[in-house]
């Protein structure tokens, strides 16, 4: 099981089936200071991928120690619910193994789903999710947070924290106001609910009328406070340089491939792709939604979601593909071994990696309207990559 998770994104990207995408420009450098006096202690070594590869073989479909799902009130520290929403091929259960137990012991009610399923889903043995459209999961998102996370909580947003796809697909979210009343919501064969999505939000953002409070029309961007992306593909993945090459050479076959091949969600991750350059805006001009707060957490040796942001792409001036653009009051991009040399996660092991997850802690402990610098974290001597916890 091990090999399913390694494989279904290497393979992806290696056949230019999944994601990719290139962009131009300076690399932004985190000039804040920490005010922060102290990181979270980094779990263990070794407490969660391993349950996380067990849970393939007892329980592909359920969900990891801490996840609530039900009636939970927040506590007035930690006011905002927190969402996972795992990456593509993955599922919840693998993925939150670490992280889930992390936050539910320090006080947070934690939801997390499994989404984007299609017949490959069913043919994999229920074991590979988030293969569907990216539009078709923001709006199963918008039922989730809709039907299940506000009604349970009384809360008036939620926290997301996303991996890969799922760091980027809740911006598809974000930017949409939702139809999620009973006669506009209609379920899969899968059994997942999707919301009806409506008209794009204007670059103004937030505040034109909808809002987050579990009724029949909901703004992605007022249910939001906060979303924190591990390696996330917002501007897919060029697979090192070969996704554009193959644009150039086949065009929109680069992109429809994928989805004949039963993984939408790849092609939509690809260098280029037209949902890839609607979600994201002209210049970037949606890719930061005013209200919201943005934490990216990426490793400079990711392989997946490329060009990643390491010293070669930034002497190259290559805008990593994670990264987004954005006021600093409002989006902070974090590279990993800036952190801690030390850490050699990369894009799959980065959901159980120590640095990482001391990050998303110090994140969601922002519960105000602007960034805050992330402490530093404890460095372990080593993290290995793939296996990194």
């Amino acid at each position: 099981m091990v090999i399913r998770a390694m494989t279904v994104p290497a393979l992806a990207a290696g056949s230019i089936l999944a994601f990719g995408a290139a962009g131009t420009g300076a690399v932004p450098v985190n000039a804040q200071t920490s005010d922060q006096t102290s990181a979270p202690q980094p779990p263990a070594y070794g407490t969660g991928e391993l349950l996380g590869i067990e849970s393939e073989f007892s329980d592909p479909t359920g969900m990891p120690p801490g996840v609530v799902n039900g009636p939970c009130t927040p506590p007035a520290a930690h006011p905002y619910p927190v969402v996972l929403v795992h990456g593509t091929g993955a599922n919840a259960n693998f993925s939150w193994q670490t992280l889930a137990p992390m936050l539910a012991d320090a006080g947070y009610c934690v939801f997390a789903l499994n989404y984007g399923a299609n017949q490959y889903t069913a043919d994999s043995g229920d074991h590979l999710f988030a293969l569907d459209s990216v539009e078709n999961s923001a709006a199963e998102l918008a039922s989730f947070v809709d039907t299940v996370v506000i009604p349970d909580t009384g809360a008036g947003q939620v926290d997301v924290v996303g991996h890969s796809q799922g760091g980027m697909m809740p911006r598809e979210f974000i930017e949409h106001d939702w139809n999620c009343s009973s006669t506009a919501i209609t379920t899969n064969a899968y059994g997942e609910q999707l919301c009806a999505m409506l008209p794009q939000l204007d670059t103004t953002g937030a505040g034109d009328g909808a809002t987050c409070s579990s009724d029949a029309q909901i703004e992605g961007a007022s249910c939001v406070h906060m979303l924190v992306g591990l390696a996330p593909s917002n501007h897919g993945a060029d697979a090192y340089g070969l996704v554009p090459l193959f644009e150039a050479l086949f065009g929109a076959y680069t992109w429809t491939i994928p989805e004949e091949a039963g993984c939408p969600a790849c092609g939509e991750q690809e260098a280029g792709n037209p949902f890839l350059t609607a979600l994201n805006g002209p210049n970037g001009s949606l890719e930061a939604t005013p209200g919201v707060l943005y934490y990216v957490i990426e490793s400079a040796d990711d392989e997946i979601v490329t060009p990643a942001p390491n010293a070669l792409n930034e002497a190259l001036g290559v805008w990593p593909s994670a990264f987004l653009h954005g006021p600093a009051t409002q989006v902070l991009n974090e590279v990993l071994q800036s952190q801690c040399p030390t850490d050699a996660t990369e894009h799959l092991g980065i959901i159980y990696d120590p640095v990482a997850l001391q990050d998303v802690m110090a994140a969601l402990a922002d519960n105000g309207s602007s960034i805050q610098a992330l402490a530093q974290p404890t460095c372990p001597a080593f993290v290995p990559p793939v296996v990194s916890g």
